[in-house]
C-alpha cells in the first residue's frame, strides 16, 4: 500500500480583502478595489501620505465602518460590521483616547471583564499583559499621570489581555522620545500576534515589518519586502514618501 509521503497544508489568512471599498459622504473612494492577504505571524508595515487612507483601513478591519463594496475577512471569519470581535485589537494613535480607568490595572482589566471571563482569568491575562509590555510597576498609577512611553505600553497591554490574533497599531511610534521609541521596536520584534502597523516614522517601520505595503490614491501600489520598497526612490516619491536615511546611498565629496 503506497503512503502519502508529501502533505500539502493550506493555511487560513489572518485577514482577507476581497473588493474593498470606502466612501465618506464628503470624501468619495477614500479606497478603492482594495485586495489584500495577510499570513499568520506577518508584520506588515502599512505606509503613505496623510488621508490615504492608512486608519480607514484599520477601521474597516476592525469592523468600525462599513464597506461601500468588497468584503473583509478575519482568520477565515467575516466581519460584521459593528459587532465586537476578539481576534482583532487596535491602539489607537493617541493613547489617551484609549486610556480612561482610575487606575492601570482597571484599565486593562477592562476588555476581559466586558468579554464575560472568570475574575481569576481575567487576573491571569491582566498580570500578563503587564509583564509582556514590562509595566508592572506601574499597575497602580493613574494613567493620566503617565509619560508618552508609559501611556502607549499601558495601551497595547489592554489590547494583549483581550488575547487578540491580530494587533493593528496606528502610529505607534508618534510622540514617543528616544528610550521609549527603543522599547517599543524591541517589544514589536519579540511579538508572537500578526500585527498591521501604520507610521511616518519610516526607520521605525523597516526595523519591526518584514512586509509593507503603499497606498497611494485609495490603493495599494506596491507590496514587498521593506528594504527594497522603501529603497525605490522613484515609487516614494510617487508616493508622497522619502527613502529612510539608512537606505540612502551614501554620498561622497571631492
Amino acid at each position: 500500500m503506497l503512503q502519502n509521503l508529501t502533505e500539502i497544508t493550506v493555511s487560513t489568512p489572518a485577514i482577507a480583502i476581497e473588493g474593498l471599498s470606502f466612501s465618506y459622504a464628503d470624501k468619495p473612494e477614500v479606497l478603492r478595489d482594495i485586495q489584500l492577504s495577510v499570513e499568520p505571524g506577518d508584520r506588515l508595515g502599512v505606509l503613505g501620505y496623510n488621508g490615504c487612507g492608512k486608519t480607514t483601513l484599520f477601521l474597516l478591519i476592525c469592523g468600525v465602518l462599513t464597506p461601500s463594496q468588497g468584503s473583509i475577512s478575519l482568520l477565515g471569519k467575516a466581519v460584521i460590521p459593528n459587532q465586537f470581535c476578539s481576534d482583532v485589537g487596535l491602539v489607537f494613535q493617541n493613547p489617551d483616547d484609549q486610556l480612561f480607568s482610575a487606575t492601570v490595572w482597571e484599565d486593562i482589566s477592562f476588555a476581559p471583564e466586558n468579554m464575560g471571563l472568570f475574575p481569576n482569568e481575567v487576573e491571569l491575562r491582566v498580570r500578563a499583559a503587564l509583564q509582556l509590555t514590562g509595566t508592572e510597576a506601574l499597575q497602580h498609577r493613574a494613567p493620566h499621570h503617565l509619560s508618552g512611553g508609559e501611556k502607549r505600553m499601558v495601551a497595547i497591554a489592554g489590547i494583549l489581555a483581550m488575547h487578540p490574533q491580530i494587533v493593528i497599531y496606528d502610529e505607534p511610534s508618534a510622540n514617543l522620545d528616544m528610550r521609549a521609541r527603543r522599547r517599543l521596536i524591541h517589544f514589536l520584534q519579540e511579538s508572537q500576534q500578526t500585527f498591521l502597523l501604520a507610521s511616518h516614522d519610516l526607520e521605525f517601520a523597516l526595523e519591526v515589518c518584514n512586509r509593507v505595503i503603499i497606498l497611494n490614491n485609495g490603493q495599494i501600489v506596491a507590496d514587498g519586502r521593506p528594504e527594497t520598497l522603501m529603497a525605490d526612490v522613484a515609487l516614494m516619491e510617487a508616493s508622497g514618501l522619502e527613502v529612510p536615511h539608512s537606505l540612502t546611498p551614501p554620498h561622497h565629496f571631492g
